[in-house]
């Protein structure tokens, strides 16, 4: 929807204050673009001048000319072929020959949605020269899209130039099609107040027409405060605004009277102050949030921390006890100014007597005092926040366990995992409780730095704590000192834990210590370790002699393998195996290492329980260690020194047929 309107309306003073660039309504050389110094992609500009001789411009075109044309364009933009859509477009409108209206529309759609300068240049120049020469042909609808292309671009210049030569050529489009573009590309360009000029000649032209389609919401009124108030910092400006508000009829909310009381706070108008509240109350906006927020802000801006700290009072005593969640931007702004003015026990002071008035039931994250410690942390200040608690803590006020969690989090991000072991100690020894997620954070985090003994020292907080579920952070630390090789780490903290029966200690666990030990070649550890895991009536399993195996035969401690034998031996003949699944894994490493070894007895008797527990045996790799230990061996001197260790040779070479 639009209006055209025949005559001119009088007081143009809001053009005159930006100068007219001569080639901005041109058709053909739409420079305005080249005004945005964000723009940085360079241009290569095409060639547009139609020629202007009198000749030329005295010819007209024929219907059949302009048919053939019209369906050109149309069928180009179709095809997508912008170059050829455009040269049909400036024929046709350079002989004053307009397209009908949907295709005009669909043209300059097209190029606005390309996304490319080169081609929104051509839907600007279109749309300024269609308002001058044949307004009637635009659509609401196409400024719409070519004002979001614009914003999406990011070029103010043309955008506000457009929006211009709208009231300009006294065509007025529904405020709602473009002056919410305008206020985005002008906070997203730092420059919100080249939005004021074109606001007040909209408002002007929406009073003297009576256009209620012309009339700006709220939010657009707020944005021309915003502009007055934090770009401008005009009380005369701010107010005008406030005055066009009232004469529109638009209701101010709680963002319009939080704009107010920043430019009031920060110029200290401590009466114009009041006044807001007042009318706040005849508005009915009860939440005061921004405006407790900008308060503090225009404070803070203006050094006055007195009034800062007597805001904050005023609001928890507006809310009997109610806080009224500040955002973390006003709590950083509030930290920096403290610490600006090297004011830390301002910060405590704060602290404290927020606490006063804030109920005891009030959420952790949404007190004074998280905010202030949390926004020192967000500011990278995680040390100052440490001394305003330990000067709380001095001072004997109470520190709750909210206002711990961030400064652990940025330990834990910084990898400064003593400094949060320390920490959870002093929390632990004010009588406060961590819950089991956070412990497991903190755990977790020291494994990741290799801070083991930090690791160590909250699994020790956990249970001297009474945390019910310490599976998490159990699994974490076991799991990490094996990635890290520490096996003998790994043994002195199982040791320590083992009779937790919170803690689900297996017969895995002592496997992976001594997999890791026999790994290592640390054998005398990895026996140490068995011995205690039996001790304390962990029953070895297939793995944990397979391991033990493998480890004695690296060390080539081969009489401790037929020790282990006799031991699986009898666990094998006890009823059900006692958890023992001999199967080809461990067949092999027995045969091979008691091979290498010359236990031919006990060889053989693994062969016959493998053959009766049906697991095939592949005798080549036994014959190649046997050549490569026993070659020289020879039976006659066996026979003279032990007969039976002869019949057990023979029956070993008889059995991989080494007699052939």
């Amino acid at each position: 929807m639009a209006r055209r309107v025949a005559w001119f309306l009088p007081d143009r003073a809001f053009f005159s204050s930006t100068p007219e660039i001569p080639t901005l309504y041109s058709f053909l050389q739409p420079s305005v673009f080249s005004l945005n110094k964000k723009q940085q992609q360079p241009i290569c500009e095409e060639p547009q001048k139609i020629p202007t001789c009198p000749a030329q411009h005295s010819l007209s075109l024929t219907p059949h000319q302009v048919s053939t044309l019209q369906t050109t364009l149309h069928k180009s933009l179709i095809t997508n072929n912008t170059d050829e859509a455009w040269k049909s477009f400036k024929t046709l409108t350079t002989h004053h020959a307009f397209p009908p209206k949907p295709l005009t529309n669909s043209l300059i759609t097209h190029l606005s949605s390309l996304g490319d300068i080169h081609n929104l240049k051509r839907a600007f120049a279109s749309v300024v020269f269609l308002m001058e020469k044949n307004p009637l042909v635009l659509q609401s609808e196409t400024l719409h899209s070519m004002l979001c292309s614009m914003r999406g671009a990011n070029t103010a210049p043309p955008a506000f130039a457009l929006v211009k030569s709208m009231f300009k050529n006294r065509f007025f489009v529904p405020f709602g099609v473009w002056g919410h573009f305008l206020v985005d590309i002008g906070r997203n360009n730092g420059n919100l107040a080249a939005f004021l000029g074109i606001f007040y000649e909209n408002c002007r032209v929406a009073l003297v027409e009576k256009l209620e389609f012309m009339k700006p919401d709220v939010a657009a009124c707020n944005a021309a405060l915003e502009a007055c108030c934090c770009e401008l910092e005009s009380v005369s400006d701010a107010e005008r605004v406030v005055g066009t508000m009232s004469a529109l009829g638009v209701r101010p909310d709680e963002f319009s009277f939080g704009f107010l009381g920043y430019l009031y706070a920060l110029k200290g108008l401590q009466g114009k102050i009041d006044e807001l509240e007042v009318l706040m109350g005849g508005f009915g906006c009860s939440n005061k949030k921004a405006f407790y927020s900008n308060l503090i802000r225009g404070y803070v801006k203006s050094g006055n921390l007195d009034c800062v700290e007597s805001t904050v009072v005023k609001c928890l005593n507006d809310g009997d006890g109610k806080d009224w969640s500040f955002g973390v931007e006003t709590f950083c702004e509030v930290v920096k100014a403290y610490f600006e003015k090297g004011n830390v026990k301002g910060l405590t002071n704060l602290i404290i007597e927020a606490q006063k008035l804030e109920p005891s039931d009030i959420a952790v994250d949404k007190s004074i005092g998280y905010g202030i410690v949390n926004a020192c942390v967000s500011v990278g200040l995680s040390d100052k926040a440490h001394s305003i608690l330990d000067d709380m803590n001095a001072l004997g006020a109470s520190v709750g366990l909210g206002v711990y969690v961030p400064i652990l989090k940025a330990y834990c991000k910084q990898n400064r995992t003593a400094e949060a072991t320390q920490l959870v100690m002093e929390i632990s020894n004010s009588g406060l409780q961590l819950d089991v997620e956070t412990y497991d954070a903190l755990v977790e985090a020291s494994m990741s730095s290799q801070d083991f003994q930090s690791a160590f020292a909250l699994f020790r907080d956990m249970r001297e704590a009474r945390i019910a579920d310490l599976k998490g952070s159990y699994l974490t630390i076991m799991t990490g000192l094996m990635e890290n090789h520490r096996p003998e780490l790994m043994a002195a903290f199982l040791d320590e834990v083992v009779e937790d029966p919170r803690i689900e200690v297996g017969t895995h666990d002592w496997n992976s210590i001594i997999h890791a030990f026999c790994k290592a070649g640390r054998i005398e550890d990895a026996r140490r370790t068995f011995r205690r895991m039996v001790f304390l009536q962990f029953e070895p399993n297939d793995q944990t002699y397979l391991s033990m195996i493998n480890g004695y035969v690296l060390a080539e401690k081969y009489f401790l393998v037929l020790m282990l034998w006799n031991d699986v031996k009898r666990k094998l003949s006890a009823d059900g195996h006692k958890g023992i699944k001999f199967d080809h894994n461990l067949v092999d490493a027995l045969l091979y290492a008691m091979v290498k070894g010359g236990f031919f007895d006990a060889v053989m008797q693994v062969v016959e329980k493998a053959n009766e527990m049906k697991i095939f045996v592949d005798k080549w790799r036994y014959k190649q260690a046997f050549m490569e230990t026993h070659k020289k061996l020879k039976v006659a001197k066996l026979r003279k020194r032990n007969f039976r260790k002869m019949e057990a040779l023979v029956a070993f070479k008889n059995w991989a047929g080494l007699n052939a």
